[in-house]
């Protein structure tokens, strides 16, 4: 039961968070916000919310660690499995500056992020400040994109890819009626969906012995990264390789500010020492794999992304030898 709770839960993640997007995105469309404005932020951030519930579930539930392995397993799937695996059929390049200058906010993030471990468990105080550079990093976006003289042409053509590669969306957003429930339904189906996913990993972990920190690094890692996984894929296949590269970076800030602040704020994280010699620096170095392609524009070629593929193979062996 324990195993048809976990693959039931992440199931239903992936289906609650593509009808809260197309829903969230359809609002935002009657509300008048423009594409550059839902391409930064709804779709952005959407992507993110199986993260953010599972993780509040888990504080909540007691296993507060098991949001921790979510986020650090998250953002090195993000990287090496959700950018390397599009690349191994669809080969793209990003020459987007707003790809570039978040990108550089999500390296000093993670270096912050990497800090805070070592000062022990995540507290009100570290979810405070998380939760504060969150909200100064969207403030910091919206504003950038409204000044027309600081956003370059490709920015406001990076957002309006990532709406328009919203294959499914209508022609037409959805009445306010139908995506107000949308929204609910995709918000409820989240709520649920993690609920009985955090209920099944508790239970997978204690019957083979590993810790919850384990079970947050890779199953739940992977099953809510799906939702980016998909959107990378119809990225790169339309040639977007900026949408594709600006969807994960986006998320991974997400996931450092908002998922842990948000977990920590209903229950203190204690820190594994596991993470503080392994998971934090592989997650470091895939961080920092990213720059020569932010910097220097090289091209993700397909055996670029086998390479990351079988990184993330490697870390996923290494995980299952301590175990």
């Amino acid at each position: 039961m324990a195993y048809v709770e976990v693959i039931a839960g992440l199931i239903l993640l992936v289906i609650a968070g593509d009808v809260l997007i197309r829903g969230a995105v359809s609002a935002a469309a009657n509300f008048g916000l423009s594409k550059l404005v839902i391409g930064l932020t709804v779709i952005a951030f959407g992507t993110s919310a199986p993260e953010l519930v599972v993780g509040i579930d888990a504080g909540l539930s007691g296993v507060p660690t098991l949001a921790l392995g979510n986020v650090v397993g998250s953002n090195i799937a993000n990287i090496l499995l959700v950018i390397g695996f599009p690349a191994i059929f669809y080969p793209f390049i990003s020459d987007s500056s707003e790809v570039k200058r978040n990108y550089y906010i999500m390296l000093g993030g993670t270096v912050l992020f990497m800090i805070l471990c070592t000062t022990g468990p995540f507290t009100h105080f570290h979810a405070t400040l998380l939760l504060i550079l969150l909200v100064a990093f969207v403030t910091n976006s919206y504003r950038v994109s409204r000044l027309g003289r600081e956003v370059q042409e490709s920015d406001v053509t990076l957002a309006e890819k990532a709406y328009e590669d919203l294959d499914e969306l209508p022609e037409e957003p959805l009445t306010t009626l139908r995506a107000t429930l949308c929204i609910v339904a995709g918000l409820a189906g989240l709520v649920f969906g993690a609920d009985i996913l955090v209920s099944g990993a508790v239970d997978v972990a204690r019957t083979f012995n590993v810790s919850e920190a384990i079970i947050g690094l890779t199953i739940i890692a992977i099953g809510t990264s799906l939702p980016e996984l998909v959107t990378s894929i119809m990225a790169a296949r339309h040639g977007h390789g900026d949408v594709a590269l600006g969807n994960i970076i986006g998320s991974n800030i997400f996931n450092l500010y908002a998922i842990m602040g948000g977990t920590a704020f209903v229950a203190n994280v204690p820190i594994p020492d596991s993470f503080l010699h392994i998971d934090l620096w592989v997650m470091a170095a895939s961080s920092a794999a990213l720059i020569p392609f932010i910097q220097w524009k090289i091209r993700f070629t397909r055996v670029i992304g086998l390479a990351f593929c079988s990184a993330y193979i490697v870390y996923l062996w290494i995980l299952g030898t301590i175990i």
